[in-house]
This record gives C-alpha cells, sequence and structure tokens, in this order.
C-alpha cells in the first residue's frame, strides 16, 4: 500500500502508555454495555464482565512513557495516514449525499483503555463506541493479525481500521440505532443475524473506502486487494469458531462467514457505491 506520502490525521489521541484508575465505567452498566458492543463486534463479551467493578471517581493517571521502537511509530503514523485518507473518501461521499460528515477519533491504547463505553483491554480487539464516536485499537492487534489469523500485510491492516470506520458511517446514517433497537425486540438468534448483516454493511462500507481511495490517490499496490480479502476470510465467524471450538454453529454467528465478509468487501471495493452495501434489504 502507497501511503508514505499520505496526509496524517489530527484525530488521533495516543493513549499507549496511560494507566487507568478505577475499574469498569459506569459499574456494572457499563460493562454490560461495552460487553454488548464487543459481543456485536465479534469479540469475547466476557472479557469485559470479568472486569467487573465500580466506578471510581479518580481520573486516568498517565505513567511515565517508555522509548517506543521505530516499528511502533511507523504503525502509529501508518494508522494515522489511513485514518486521514477515510476522512477525505467519506467527507467526499457524504457531501455527494447532501450530508456532513464528522469525523470520528481514533484512540491508540496498550493494554486496556477506557471509552465512553466502558472498560476494555486489548483481549477485544479494534472496535468503535457509538457513545464517544471513538475508534479504539491496540497495536498489538497486528501482530495477531499477522501471526494468529495468517493475515499479514499493510493493506490488511488497512482493511480492519476501514472496517471500524464504516461502524462510525453506521452511526452517523443512523443505522447503528435502528438495529439497536430492533435488536432490544428480537430473539438472541434473530439479533445475532442482524449484527451479521450490520457487520457485513461495515465490510462494504470499507470496500467502499478503497475504491474511491484507489480511484482518487492511487494507494494500491500489487497484492493488496488479496491482503485485505484474507484478512476478511480470516476473521469468518466460522472460521474463528472452527478454530476456537472446533465446530460451528451459525445461529451465533455476528459477524457472518468467511464467504460472506468477503463477498460484501468485494461489493464495495468493485461498486465504490454505499447504495450497493444494503445488507438489510438483499439476501446475505
Amino acid at each position: 500500500m502507497r501511503w508514505q506520502l499520505g496526509r496524517r490525521s489530527d484525530n488521533v489521541e495516543d493513549r499507549r502508555g496511560a494507566s487507568i484508575s478505577g475499574p469498569v465505567v459506569g459499574g456494572g452498566i457499563g460493562a454490560l454495555v461495552l460487553s454488548l458492543i464487543v459481543a456485536l463486534l465479534g469479540g469475547d463479551p466476557s472479557v469485559i464482565l470479568q472486569q467487573g467493578g465500580s466506578r471510581t471517581n479518580n481520573p486516568p493517571v498517565n505513567s511515565p512513557r517508555s522509548p517506543r521502537s521505530a516499528s511502533e511509530d511507523q504503525a502509529a503514523e501508518f494508522v494515522s495516514v489511513v485514518l486521514a485518507d477515510t476522512e477525505d473518501v467519506w467527507n467526499q461521499v457524504f457531501r455527494e449525499n447532501g450530508r456532513n460528515y464528522v469525523e470520528p477519533k481514533l484512540v491508540l491504547f496498550s493494554g486496556r483503555v477506557e471509552s465512553a463505553c466502558g472498560l476494555a483491554s486489548s483481549a477485544v480487539g479494534p472496535f468503535y463506541c457509538p457513545a464517544d464516536e471513538k475508534v479504539y485499537i491496540d497495536l498489538s492487534f497486528y501482530r495477531d493479525l499477522k501471526n494468529k489469523f495468517q493475515a499479514p500485510g499493510d493493506f490488511a491492516q488497512a482493511y480492519v481500521i476501514a472496517h471500524e470506520v464504516g461502524h462510525h458511517v453506521q452511526n452517523q446514517l443512523g443505522i447503528s440505532d435502528k438495529v439497536r433497537s430492533l435488536q432490544s425486540r428480537a430473539s438472541k438468534t434473530q439479533a445475532n443475524q442482524l449484527s451479521v448483516r450490520l457487520e457485513l454493511q461495515a465490510d462494504c462500507f470499507a470496500g467502499v473506502w478503497a475504491n474511491r481511495a484507489q480511484r482518487s490517490r492511487q494507494i494500491l499496490e500489487q497484492g493488496d486487494i488479496e491482503e485485505a480479502i484474507n484478512a476478511a476470510s480470516s476473521i469468518g465467524d466460522d472460521r474463528l469458531q472452527e478454530r476456537s471450538q472446533g465446530y460451528v454453529v451459525p445461529d451465533s454467528f455476528t459477524h457472518g462467514s468467511s464467504a460472506q465478509r468477503v463477498t460484501w468487501f468485494k461489493r464495495g471495493i468493485q461498486s465504490g457505491n454505499i447504495d450497493q452495501c444494503d445488507t438489510f434489504q438483499q439476501n446475505i
């Protein structure tokens, strides 16, 4: 991916090295809210619920930061460039549709982080919190993406950011609120199916970003699209369940199968059109 000459975003908050005083934001309610969001994003909600406790009034305390390696600095710079590129694309898309795009913040953290949705550890993976409109990522996830999920490459990493920003786009468009409202009245299986449609749409939105960024700035290099497709496939629910428990339970899917995730990312990158990403009105 050609990113080195790209614009850097002003919307990055670097909280790496900050220690968090106090357990879960909002106590049990904060934990429950974030655990639900984590479940929607395909993570393990027990990671959040096991960190329960009551809110303290003590502010976060910043501990002295140890020197960062060149690779860590480069990874943070890469994230800033990708975020800036999503800003350029979605500002343009929203303008074309007569809307105003409010750019999200992206928080870099290490270990655990306090968000408006509660306290999260790096074990939940990257996530988007609609309550504060921020994307959260511990850069150590990229090592897992390469080593644990066998999805190396910088464009695989860019896809992850674009997917989370896709959730912010859904929040801006009011899609997320509608889905949460429907889920509150649905059975567990139906709620999971709605979550799958939400996640597949975020995959499609990630593809829309890639299409438009390529047309405007020629960011793609040979093999980049294959890297993103491999990442989408590697974190499909069927692949993750097979790896973790040895069998697959489709009714419990929250993100969609590997094939579904690849299909909807491809739809976005081939069309560059958000109208092609309506997972709620089409067969998935």
